[in-house]
């Protein structure tokens, strides 16, 4: 707000006050009319002065020197007034009555009773007038009224206790200390003072605090507000003197260092930003010169080299200072750096973590900051003693003295890998033979740690020198020279910018020595040599990828040969492929890397300048023909799922092929093509079906072909587009084949990416846009999507002229939004916002251009009320689901241009759509629903409202219907609305029959609302505020939004009897487990998942006339025969359920099995051969329904192993258990016995 101000002229500002908004602004609004009343009386223009004048005559009234503040309220305007003219006053004007303002705002500023709004306007007064003096008034010492009396008031509120007056005196000491009068001096001439008196208020304050600390009985985090505060000023005033007094700095120095061992972190920090701000305000020319004296003093504050407290701040303020000094000094700072490296790495032999790893935190930012560019590329002698001495010094961190930092020295290590580039060759040699042997010793555990120094020495030094120090020794090792094998995986992840020549010597005849051995025992059966020389193989291949990447030697290197010898491992290595087809793009890829850059970031990094890279991809381009013979040979060779690297080279070398062999190529594949869709014989859908599917089976040749046919698109030349056309015309009407029909399609996507293909669809728009009307009959559904892609470029380049293709193609594409596809469906929608906005941009259709349109039909304008109209069309279909496609397509483009659209419109949309709600066609009313809830959530309240007393009862009248989801969709339409347009409104319209459906909706809301507010109480939601990425797009989200999942942001819920319908749909549902009450489950037991199962287990009721004693198990005795009605526990023995058919253990799924084939439900063939189902189960489980709980405990039968019911002799009585857990025991006859006799599965 004050920014804005700020911005304003002196007359806007007043007439922002002579209308105020706040009650304690009328005051001012009342004095500054009395003044422009004076002014008017004494014919006076408004100006800056006149205010001034005007004010200063009002002060003593509210203001006196010798009574003090008078009239608090007229005192706070009078010197807000004041604040807001002296601004626009002349600086002579207001040098001359500084004397007399300062004397009458000194009881402002030092009562100690006067509030915040009228210090904040003093100090603002003092800032102008401190700003407007001269040098000669600043030299007045500040025992008199002057300047540095008013600077010293402001020093005193700068750590007053509330924080806005602090703020407005921080503000207008830096607005001063910024503005100093013309002097030779450098510094404001109150800088010392500032300083001065900040500094031994810090001091104090400090002194104070450690007096305080030491005094306590036990240890509490220190919180010292004054001292925050007097750090706070310290900072300010640096950042306003472009760093602070050369004569203060030692003392400074010495303060913010005893402060920062303080345990407070934010004290802490806030020496840290005083020393940033200083180092700062120093990287300007004009105040470097405080800098070397600054290091100094830093330099002789060094702690204790046990103080793990003080000396870590201490490191990282070096770090910073050295970093500002490399920047103005950048050559003397890097004479210093052996002395400055020795220094800080002495460190490194600390006992305590915290000061190593802050000493090599230093070490690194002085290896990157303090060695400047011109040293690597051009060292002059100096440079190269400075760079010795560095090599020295690294070696020393491996000595045995920093054995217990080595972690620390090797990331020291990597870093000075970094800064020396491949000037690190003869410097660091020592280094990597070093770690070399350590990374080669068994017992190391520094491991992980040594290859990353070993990567960094790789990527510096070259491939060439670590393995000239450290050799493979893998074929022949000679003796005490161990084998280096786990040096592959470090070259293949670090090798970079170097000779490619070396790979052609070192590894190209490893590789050919290891395969020969492979060779030599493929009769054999695999032995782990065998295996392990193939993995040989194969690791030294993934190296060619890093010796491709900015090679220094390509032009040498890569020659026909190398080329011959690549071609072959393409042909016959197929596990080789992806590493030599990276190989071979990285050489095009980096080149033109280093050509697109701006020549300077890259050259250090790969030593490739763009002359040299221009070079080496003319060098590509003469075997860029070749290759790409090879390539596509291999493609056509490759399984679909392994082409994609093979593709990507291939796009590589088209762009660097001269246009002539470019052509040369096309020609030939066109040609194959044509051939090959020639002798192609057409396969039928019950041929296709007949075929097993197979992964390892290859794609037609034609399919093949085609795919080279898009690649090579891009970049083909303008002349060559007339076949590319054609050819695209000769594939687009073959129904038979929709995967080539498919690959078709996209050509037309992939010419928009080039400037050349774009500029030719858009010459022969025309040709595409009769193309793609003629093959919409032949169109298959695979190729769906891609049509639809191919339609969208060609509509994106549409002309006006044009515009009758819209039309055209619309019912193609709004019966497109119901395909099963998502992509497709998605592409659908997409195309119709396209099309809604070329329609808005205007021109005319011809409508006698359209298909089935008469010759002379009128010429209508384009707009976007027309494209609705169009696609309304659809709305008088025949078929329910073009109908629903109509209605789907509508509700798409009302949401993207419901803002475009008027509202007669958009009621007559709403208007039919209320209609359709009364359709029995249930995907009609399904694409209606949807339409409605988009219209709720996004449409004008006055649209939906009109149309409530229609559109409730009919979205009430399918809440009955549960199937597709309709209750739950019509419960989710209403609960918006109900959110929207209040539940009176909509009760309002709801029949009366119906009202209990809103009012069960009304207290779902409550009580779900309840529940949140209950849970907020407790524990907040770290989520909340957070919106749910569930759905790709807001459409999406406003028509899909799920019933349920609005819950938690507008506490909506679903019905009961919706929860148990949706529930099963839900990912992890409920699990449970069948546990025995005697024995716990043992889940390390094979048939533990028996156990598991996804229905609730039913708990056993309690039996009547038992005191709610439950049912318990049944009892066999000691021959495994079933015991009932026998009181006495003590033989009996409890069933083992695991022998029960289905319960989920092998035994009882064996026995499930074997009921269902030869049991008495099983199936059975009667007369004829017809197969009879048993209807018996059904009638048991109806006999056996439970009685009610009141029924008689019947008396224990006596004879229940006699022949009973028409049994034979001798038959034993079969027992199953029933639905609720009862066991039931039935005779031959299928009734069920244990109902006749009373007896249940449990004892009574």
């Amino acid at each position: 707000m004050e920014d804005k101000m700020e911005e304003l002229s002196l007359p806007e500002k007043l007439e922002k006050i002579k209308s105020p908004k706040l009650q304690n602004q009328r005051e001012t609004a009342v004095v500054l009319s009395a003044i422009e009343d004076i002014l008017k009386d004494q014919k006076l223009d408004f100006s800056a002065t006149a205010y001034f004048s005007a004010l200063l005559s009002l002060l003593p009234q509210a203001i006196n020197p010798s009574k003090g503040l008078i009239n608090k309220d007229l005192a706070t305007s009078v010197v807000y007034l004041l604040d807001l003219v002296t601004t626009y006053v002349p600086a002579p004007l207001l040098r001359s009555k500084f004397s007399l303002i300062l004397c009458s705002l000194a009881p402002a500023l030092t009562h100690k009773d006067v509030e915040a709004p009228l210090l904040r306007s003093s100090m603002g007064c003092l800032e102008t007038l401190l700003v407007a003096q001269d040098s000669a008034t600043w030299a007045l010492p500040q025992t008199q009224v002057g300047p540095r009396s008013a600077v010293a008031g402001l020093l005193v509120l700068a750590v007053d206790r509330r924080p806005k007056v602090r703020k407005r005196a921080h503000e207008a000491l830096v607005n001063v200390l910024k503005s100093p009068p013309p002097s030779p001096s450098l510094d404001h001439p109150a800088a010392d003072m500032c300083a001065e008196t900040a500094l031994r208020s810090l001091s104090d304050i400090a002194h104070t605090a450690v007096k305080k600390h030491k005094g306590r009985s036990h240890a509490s985090e220190d919180h010292h507000p004054g001292l925050m505060h007097a750090l706070q000023l310290v900072k300010t005033i640096a950042a306003a003197s472009g760093g602070w007094p050369s004569k203060k700095i030692d003392s400074l120095c010495e303060c913010l260092l005893g402060i920062s061992r303080s345990s407070n972190d934010y004290l802490t920090m806030a020496v840290f930003e005083i020393f940033e701000i200083i180092f700062a305000g120093m990287a300007d020319e004009v105040a470097s010169s405080k800098l070397p004296r600054l290091m100094e003093v830093i330099s002789e504050l060094r702690p204790s080299e046990n103080d793990s407290q003080l000396l870590p701040p201490w490191i990282a303020i070096i770090s910073r200072g050295y970093d500002v000094s490399a920047q103005i000094e950048p050559d003397e700072t890097f004479q210093k750096l052996p002395e400055l490296f020795d220094m800080i790495s002495a460190f490194f032999a600390s006992m305590s973590h915290n000061i190593r790893i802050s000493a090599s935190e230093c070490l690194i930012s002085f290896l990157a900051n303090c060695i400047p560019p011109a040293a690597i590329l051009e060292p002059s002698v100096f440079d190269e003693k400075v760079l010795e001495k560095l090599g020295k010094a690294a070696i020393n961190l491996l000595s045995v003295k920093y054995q217990s930092a080595w972690v620390e020295a090797f990331s020291v290590l990597s870093a000075l890998f970094d800064a020396l580039k491949w000037r690190s060759v003869p410097l660091l040699k020592d280094v990597v033979k070093t770690i070399g042997e350590l990374r080669g010793n068994e017992a190391f555990n520094g491991k992980k740690e040594a290859d990353g120094v070993l990567g960094k020495a790789i990527e510096a030094m070259g491939p060439e020198a670590v393995l000239e120090i450290l050799p493979l020794n893998l074929l022949k090792p000679k003796a005490g020279q161990p084998g280096r094998a786990w040096l592959l995986p470090i070259l293949r992840d670090h090798v970079i910018s170097t000779n490619l020549t070396h790979f052609r010597s070192e590894f190209v005849p490893l590789s050919e020595s290891v395969f020969q051995r492979i060779m030599e025992n493929t009769a054999s059966e695999k032995s782990m040599e065998i295996k392990i020389f193939e993995t040989l193989v194969q690791q030294i291949w993934a190296l060619l990828p890093g010796y491709c990447s900015f090679p220094l030697d390509l032009t040498v290197a890569f020659d026909q040969t190398f080329a011959e010898l690549l071609s072959n491992v393409l042909y016959k290595q197929t596990a080789l492929r992806v590493d030599v087809c990276k190989a071979l793009q990285l050489l095009v890829d980096t080149n033109r890397e280093v050509i697109a850059s701006s020549g300077e970031d890259l050259t250090i990094h790969s030593r490739l300048t763009q002359s040299h890279a221009k070079q080496n991809i003319d060098h590509l381009a003469s075997f860029a023909g070749n290759m790409l013979a090879v390539l596509f040979n291999v493609y056509s060779q490759t399984l679909p799922q392994y082409r994609g690297h093979i593709l990507q080279c291939i796009n590589a070398y088209l762009s660097i092929t001269p246009e002539k062999e470019l052509m040369e190529t096309f020609t030939r594949v066109t040609s194959m093509l044509e051939t090959a869709l020639a002798e192609s014989t057409p396969q039928t859908q019950a041929d296709k079906q007949k075929q097993a599917p197979s992964t390892d089976k290859m794609p037609p040749t034609s399919h093949t072909l085609m795919d080279l046919v898009i690649t090579l698109s891009i970049y083909l030349p303008r002349e060559s587009f007339p076949t590319l056309f054609s050819l695209a015309a000769a594939i687009l009407p073959q129904t038979l084949d929709p995967q080539l029909q498919k690959k078709a399609y996209k050509l037309i996507p992939r010419l928009a990416v080039s400037p050349n293909g774009l500029a030719a669809i858009k010459d022969r728009n025309p040709e595409l846009q009769e193309l793609l009307l003629n093959s919409s009959s032949s169109a298959s559904a695979p190729s769906r999507r891609d049509r639809l892609a191919a339609i969208a470029v060609v509509i994106t380049y549409l002309p006006s002229t044009s515009l009758h293709f819209i039309p055209s193609i619309l019912s193609e594409v709004v019966i497109s939004a119901k395909e099963v596809n998502e992509k497709a469906r998605t592409a659908a929608f997409d195309l119709l916002v396209l099309m809604g906005r070329k329609m808005a941009e205007g021109g005319t259709i011809a409508q006698s251009k359209i298909p089935h349109h008469p010759p002379v039909a009128p010429d209508v304008s384009a707009s976007l009320e027309e494209f609705f109209t169009m696609v309304s069309a659809g709305l008088a279909a025949t078929t329910s689901h073009m109908i629903s496609a109509s209605i789907t397509a509508l509700t798409r483009i009302l949401y993207e241009f419901r803002t475009q659209l008027a509202d007669a419109t958009l009621e007559d949309l709403v208007t039919t759509m209320d209609l359709f709600l009364t359709s029995s066609n249930r995907e009609i009313v399904r694409s209606v629903l949807g339409f409605v809830k988009v219209a709720v959530i996004s449409l004008p309240d006055s649209i939906i409202r009109h149309r409530l007393p229609t559109l409730v009862p009919g979205l009430i009248g399918w809440s009955r219907e549960h199937k597709a989801r309709f209750r739950a969709k019509v419960r989710h339409i209403l609960e918006r609305m109900i959110r929207r347009l209040g539940i009176e409104v909509v009760e309002k319209n709801c029949p009366k029959d119906d009202l209990k459906f809103i009012h069960n909706i009304k207290k779902t809301r409550e009580r779900s609302k309840r529940k949140k507010d209950a849970d907020a109480g407790g524990q907040g939601d770290p989520n909340k505020g957070k919106r749910r990425g569930k759905f790709e797009s807001e459409f999406d989200e406003a028509v899909y939004g799920s019933e349920s999942d609005d819950t938690g942001s507008d506490g909506d819920s679903i019905s009961d009897e919706e929860a148990g319908a949706s529930s099963k749909h839900k990912k992890g549902s409920k699990t449970y487990i069948i546990e025995d009450e005697d024995e716990p489950l043992d889940l390390l037991d094979r048939k533990a998942l028996g156990n598991i199962s996804s229905t609730k287990p039913m708990k056993f009721r309690p039996i009547p006339g038992t005191n709610g004693r439950t049912k318990t198990k049944a009892k066999t005795d000691l021959d495994g025969k079933l015991v009932f009605g026998d009181d006495n526990d003590e033989d009996a023995m409890i069933l083992d359920e695991t022998n029960d058919p289905g319960d989920g253990t092998l035994q009882g799924g064996i026995n499930a099995y074997v009921d269902a084939i030869k049991g008495r439900d099983a199936v059975q063939r009667g007369r004829g051969g017809r197969l009879k189902f048993s209807n018996r189960r059904a009638k048991e489980d109806m006999m056996d329904a439970d009685e009610d709980d009141n029924d008689t405990p019947a008396t224990k039968p006596s004879s229940l192993k006699g022949n009973r019911g028409g049994s034979r002799p001798g038959t034993a009585d079969k027992v199953r258990r029933t639905s609720g857990g009862r066991v039931a025991k039935t005779g031959r006859g299928g009734g069920t016995r244990g109902s006749r006799h009373g007896v249940r599965g449990s004892r009574r």
